[in-house]
């Protein structure tokens, strides 16, 4: 059982920069591959950026290099920092969770997830 609650979502300029965190509750035997999905209207869910307790990361092509996902494991958090953004990263951004630790390729997969936040929501304006 794992609780997720995402934070830090809003509206920001173009080029600007936000973090998105995800406090983290519950047995940590189910947060060994964590990531941050994104929906935008009219569009599928994406993975954005997930890491596995293993320490391996994955990034989607749209987001490498702008984006970082890290966590704090006192804090029992997890981070998005999200710069140089751009309007194509409005979305609804979700916070997700599952006990396995993913291969790089299947971290991105939303499908691999059993535990959801509830959603942050960034709105990116020109």
């Amino acid at each position: 059982q794992v609780q997720l609650l995402e934070s830090g979502g809003g509206s920001v300029q173009a080029g600007g920069s936000v973090r998105l965190s995800c406090a983290a509750s519950g047995s940590t035997n189910s947060r060994h591959s964590m990531g941050w999905f994104r929906q935008a209207p009219g569009k599928e869910r994406e993975g954005v950026a997930a890491m596995n307790t293993g320490g391996i990361t994955n990034y989607a092509d749209s987001v490498k290099g702008r984006f970082t996902i890290s966590q704090d494991n006192a804090k029992n958090t997890l981070y998005l920092q999200m710069n140089s953004l751009k309007s194509e990263d409005t979305a609804m951004y979700y916070c997700a969770a599952d006990g396995i630790p993913w291969t790089s390729s299947q971290l991105l997969r939303s499908d691999k997830y059993d535990y959801w936040g509830q959603g942050t929501q960034v709105t990116v304006s020109s």
